[in-house]
């Protein structure tokens, strides 16, 4: 019996082959592992980068204390927030990629949760059976426009946009003669260009994840016979 006949079998009505059951479980329990270390990840990454902050800030406090505002700190905070910035940057771009994985693995855990319900109809009344299209969003995952705000790629990306606006206001200042209106408005300028432009770059990669699902979100859960 090919694979083919074997499913439409089982939406037909037919217990599925024990084998079958046990691919089925195994690969939920194995996208259930995945996702779990993707949000590790994320979290581990925010938390790392966010303690870099603090320790990065603190430590312009103490130079701006012993230095009276002079140009060691200049220097050192121009160093120091740069140095911040760069951080921010390569760890918003991995926990964006690691959210859109998690994405990935939640779209097919919830095509397998179609299987159960097409192999044994009668556990509908007991677990949450809902249309395609809303499989993800039982599972707290949005493809909506503004989805990216709301990761915590999103909330890296603020704060890496923050510390480049300071980095920019300082070397400003500096430019101009120690002048702090020189300093707040070539920092809020460049930072509200970072923000812009961390938005384009979840937006944009939030698109092409609705545009190009791993499944229809209309298909069928079992592929029409001679389908791959």
């Amino acid at each position: 019996m090919s694979s083919e006949t074997s499913a439409i079998a089982a939406v037909g009505g037919a217990d599925p082959r024990p084998a079958a059951v046990t691919f089925i479980t195994t690969e939920h329990f194995t996208l259930q592992g995945a996702r779990a270390a993707t949000i590790a990840e994320s979290t581990g990454r925010a938390t790392m980068f966010l303690g870099s902050v603090s320790a990065g800030l603190v430590a312009l406090g103490l130079i701006a204390a012993a230095t009276r505002i002079g140009a060691t700190f200049y220097a050192f905070g121009v160093v120091v927030l740069a140095t911040l910035s760069f951080v921010g940057v390569v760890t918003f771009e991995r926990v964006l990629q690691s959210g859109l994985e998690d994405h990935g693995y939640a779209q097919r855990i919830a095509r397998l949760r179609a299987f159960y319900f097409d192999t044994a109809p009668e556990v509908t009344g007991y677990l949450l059976d809902v249309p395609p299209p809303q499989r993800l969003s039982i599972q707290g995952l949005d493809t909506g426009y503004w989805q990216g705000t709301r990761t915590i790629a999103g909330m890296v990306g603020v704060v890496t946009a923050v510390l480049a606006g300071s980095a920019a206001g300082l070397i400003a200042a500096v430019a101009a003669g120690h002048s702090a209106v020189a300093g707040f408005a070539t920092g809020g300028v460049v930072a509200v260009a970072a923000v812009a432009a961390v938005i384009r770059v979840q937006r944009s990669a939030w698109r092409q994840i609705r545009q190009h699902p791993y499944f229809d979100p209309q298909q069928a859960a079992v592929p029409p016979a001679g389908s791959e």
